[in-house]
């Protein structure tokens, strides 16, 4: 089969088209003719870092985390999949799992689930890290009906779901957003737009709350930005943070009485570590979507597995809008 290999990482680093082996399915796993698969930041961190991120895979590598596709072969002790059932996940790309920029992919029932029947493949493949890591987060941090959520960075990969989800659940959703076509995306998807370019955290936290903060704030900016989350928190407030590598000062946290939740999805496949709860949450995205509460935005260029290489530079370009997706 056909794959797209990187030899060697480095900012660099290219894709190569070679002919590898196709993989053989195996007890627990299915095997899937890949359809379309997406292109996440840490597809991108791993290309030009390589080691030095430890959740890295050996060169010569097949990257690639997120795919769609249809089931061609079942393993033994597989009975909730049949050939010709069309799924999604997140199930490769890391450590010693093969990826999925190649033609198919062996994996481990645990972390697919039937794929939306109201999404293309394209579609479908551009959700599972995104959509998981959203949900995990909305989840933890207790998300309950008529909260007021906060979404930071709601025109984004994980932002853009995290809010649909969040409005999903019950809660008046706002987000945050720096430019027209950011704010815009923000308002159709059904929150109110903040531009944080514009406006203060205590401006808008005067605007919108009354000064008492909210009740839940979801971060997937991060970093130097989880000051901000933590300022723009209610009292016992909770904070859902995708981007914790950093240093902070926790004194406003503490004199909030704020919970943390830190989410790496990750987690379940690189330490094959309850892996079942990435079934079922995408089990529940599935039923979500298809009763038209969530919907994936796809940036308008179009990449075929050859064209990965300007997928990837597409994505940190900062220019794309929605979901970067390779199509086989």
């Amino acid at each position: 089969m056909k794959a797209m290999l990187v030899n060697a990482y480095g900012e660099d680093a290219v894709f190569e088209a070679t002919e590898v082996e196709k993989p053989e399915v195996k007890a627990g796993h299915v095997l899937v003719k890949i359809a379309a698969s997406s292109v996440n930041a840490v597809d991108t961190m791993i290309r030009k870092m390589g080691k030095e991120l430890p959740l890295s895979p050996d060169t010569p590598a097949i990257l690639g985390t997120d795919f769609a596709g249809e089931i061609e072969e079942v393993g033994n002790g597989v009975k909730e999949y049949s050939i010709g059932d069309e799924v999604y996940g997140c199930a490769g790309g890391l450590a010693g799992l093969p990826g999925t920029l190649t033609e198919y992919i062996v994996a481990d029932r645990n972390l697919i689930a039937h794929k939306p029947k109201n999404l293309s493949m394209r579609e479908a493949a551009a959700l599972p890290l995104v959509a998981i890591t959203a949900y995990e987060g909305l989840t933890r941090a207790g998300i309950k009906q008529g909260q007021k959520v906060l979404v930071h960075g709601g025109s984004g990969g994980v932002g853009h779901v995290a809010l649909q989800l969040a409005k999903h659940f019950g809660a008046k959703v706002y987000s945050t957003g720096g430019g027209a076509k950011q704010l815009a995306l923000i308002e159709q998807l059904g929150a109110t737009a903040i531009n944080y370019k514009t406006e203060t955290v205590e401006q808008y936290v005067a605007k919108h709350t009354n000064g008492s903060g909210f009740d839940l704030v979801f971060d997937s900016v991060g970093g130097a930005n989880m000051a901000n989350s933590f300022e723009a928190a209610a009292l016992n407030g909770q904070i859902a943070s995708t981007v914790a590598l950093c240093e902070l000062d926790l004194t406003v946290a503490h004199f909030k009485g704020l919970s943390l939740h830190v989410v790496f999805m990750l987690i379940p496949i690189l330490h094959n570590f309850k892996r079942e709860t990435h079934g079922e949450i995408l089990r529940n995205l599935t039923q979500i979507v298809e009763s038209g509460s969530l919907k994936p935005v796809l940036d308008e260029k179009r990449h075929s597995l050859e064209e990965v290489g300007q997928a990837h530079a597409r994505l940190e370009s900062g220019q794309a809008m929605g979901k970067v997706v390779v199509e086989n």
